[in-house]
Protein backbone atom coordinates (compact mmCIF):
# COMPACT_ATOMS: atom_id res chain seq x y z
CA UNK A 1 0.00 0.00 0.00
CA UNK A 2 1.25 3.46 -0.91
CA UNK A 3 -0.32 6.75 0.17
CA UNK A 4 0.42 9.72 -2.07
CA UNK A 5 0.05 13.43 -1.26
CA UNK A 6 0.62 16.11 -3.89
CA UNK A 7 1.59 19.71 -3.28
CA UNK A 8 2.89 22.71 -5.18
CA UNK A 9 -0.05 23.57 -7.38
CA UNK A 10 -1.30 27.11 -7.82
CA UNK A 11 -2.01 29.97 -10.17
CA UNK A 12 0.71 31.11 -12.55
CA UNK A 13 0.88 33.27 -15.66
CA UNK A 14 1.63 31.77 -19.05
CA UNK A 15 5.36 31.29 -19.46
CA UNK A 16 5.87 30.79 -15.75
CA UNK A 17 7.03 27.77 -13.77
CA UNK A 18 5.79 25.54 -10.98
CA UNK A 19 7.23 22.51 -9.25
CA UNK A 20 4.88 19.83 -8.04
CA UNK A 21 5.86 17.40 -5.32
CA UNK A 22 4.37 14.07 -4.37
CA UNK A 23 5.24 12.62 -1.00
CA UNK A 24 4.74 8.89 -0.62
CA UNK A 25 4.16 6.98 2.58
CA UNK A 26 5.30 3.41 2.52
CA UNK A 27 8.50 1.47 2.97
CA UNK A 28 8.65 0.21 -0.61
CA UNK A 29 8.54 3.55 -2.45
CA UNK A 30 11.79 2.83 -4.28
CA UNK A 31 10.29 -0.27 -5.89
CA UNK A 32 7.47 1.66 -7.57
CA UNK A 33 7.43 3.48 -10.86
CA UNK A 34 5.97 6.93 -10.27
CA UNK A 35 4.14 9.30 -12.51
CA UNK A 36 1.99 12.36 -13.03
CA UNK A 37 -1.38 12.53 -14.74
CA UNK A 38 -3.72 15.46 -15.26
CA UNK A 39 -7.37 16.05 -15.86
CA UNK A 40 -8.82 19.24 -17.28
CA UNK A 41 -12.51 20.13 -16.90
CA UNK A 42 -14.64 18.11 -19.28
CA UNK A 43 -11.72 15.97 -20.41
CA UNK A 44 -10.42 12.52 -19.59
CA UNK A 45 -7.43 12.05 -17.35
CA UNK A 46 -4.18 11.81 -19.34
CA UNK A 47 -0.68 10.78 -18.52
CA UNK A 48 1.91 13.53 -18.31
CA UNK A 49 5.17 11.86 -17.27
CA UNK A 50 6.43 8.70 -15.60
CA UNK A 51 9.74 7.64 -14.11
CA UNK A 52 11.14 4.20 -13.32
CA UNK A 53 11.96 3.06 -9.79
CA UNK A 54 15.65 3.83 -10.36
CA UNK A 55 15.06 7.12 -12.13
CA UNK A 56 16.92 5.88 -15.21
CA UNK A 57 13.89 5.80 -17.50
CA UNK A 58 11.38 8.55 -18.08
CA UNK A 59 8.39 8.96 -20.37
CA UNK A 60 6.59 12.17 -21.38
CA UNK A 61 3.53 13.00 -23.38
CA UNK A 62 4.50 14.88 -26.53
CA UNK A 63 2.90 18.18 -25.54
CA UNK A 64 5.11 18.58 -22.45
CA UNK A 65 8.44 17.31 -23.82
CA UNK A 66 11.14 19.93 -23.38
CA UNK A 67 9.05 21.87 -20.85
CA UNK A 68 8.39 19.41 -18.01
CA UNK A 69 10.89 17.29 -16.10
CA UNK A 70 10.04 14.42 -13.77
CA UNK A 71 12.50 13.36 -11.09
CA UNK A 72 12.51 11.41 -7.86
CA UNK A 73 14.41 11.25 -4.60
CA UNK A 74 14.05 7.77 -3.14
CA UNK A 75 15.73 8.83 0.11
CA UNK A 76 12.89 11.34 0.63
CA UNK A 77 10.11 9.17 -0.82
CA UNK A 78 9.25 12.04 -3.13
CA UNK A 79 8.68 12.51 -6.84
CA UNK A 80 8.73 15.91 -8.52
CA UNK A 81 7.39 17.50 -11.67
CA UNK A 82 9.19 20.66 -12.73
CA UNK A 83 6.96 22.55 -15.15
CA UNK A 84 8.44 25.39 -17.19
CA UNK A 85 7.04 27.54 -19.98
CA UNK A 86 3.55 26.82 -18.79
CA UNK A 87 0.64 27.33 -21.16
CA UNK A 88 -3.06 27.87 -20.48
CA UNK A 89 -3.74 24.41 -21.90
CA UNK A 90 -1.69 22.93 -19.03
CA UNK A 91 -4.46 23.99 -16.66
CA UNK A 92 -5.75 20.89 -14.89
CA UNK A 93 -5.82 18.94 -11.68
CA UNK A 94 -2.52 17.07 -11.50
CA UNK A 95 -2.44 13.62 -9.90
CA UNK A 96 0.47 11.60 -8.65
CA UNK A 97 0.38 7.87 -9.39
CA UNK A 98 2.40 4.80 -8.47
CA UNK A 99 2.67 1.38 -10.05
CA UNK A 100 4.72 -1.77 -9.75
CA UNK A 101 4.74 -2.78 -13.42
CA UNK A 102 7.24 -0.23 -14.65
CA UNK A 103 7.25 3.28 -16.02
CA UNK A 104 5.89 2.35 -19.46
CA UNK A 105 2.93 0.42 -18.04
CA UNK A 106 2.27 3.34 -15.69
CA UNK A 107 1.59 5.60 -18.68
CA UNK A 108 -1.63 3.60 -19.16
CA UNK A 109 -2.86 3.54 -15.56
CA UNK A 110 -1.67 3.61 -11.97
CA UNK A 111 -2.30 1.35 -8.99
CA UNK A 112 -2.29 4.09 -6.38
CA UNK A 113 -3.38 7.70 -6.68
CA UNK A 114 -3.14 10.93 -4.80
CA UNK A 115 -6.00 13.37 -4.33
CA UNK A 116 -4.63 15.86 -6.85
CA UNK A 117 -3.44 19.46 -6.88
CA UNK A 118 -4.85 22.24 -9.03
CA UNK A 119 -2.65 24.01 -11.57
CA UNK A 120 -4.10 27.05 -13.27
CA UNK A 121 -2.23 28.92 -15.99
CA UNK A 122 -3.62 32.31 -16.93
CA UNK A 123 -3.09 33.85 -20.36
Amino acid sequence: QVQLVESGGGLVQAGGSLRLSCAAAGRTFSSYAMGWFRQAPGKEREFVATISWSGDNTNYRDSVKGRFTISRDNAKNTVYLQMNSLKPEDTAVYYCAAGRRGSVALTKNGEYWGEGTQVTVSS
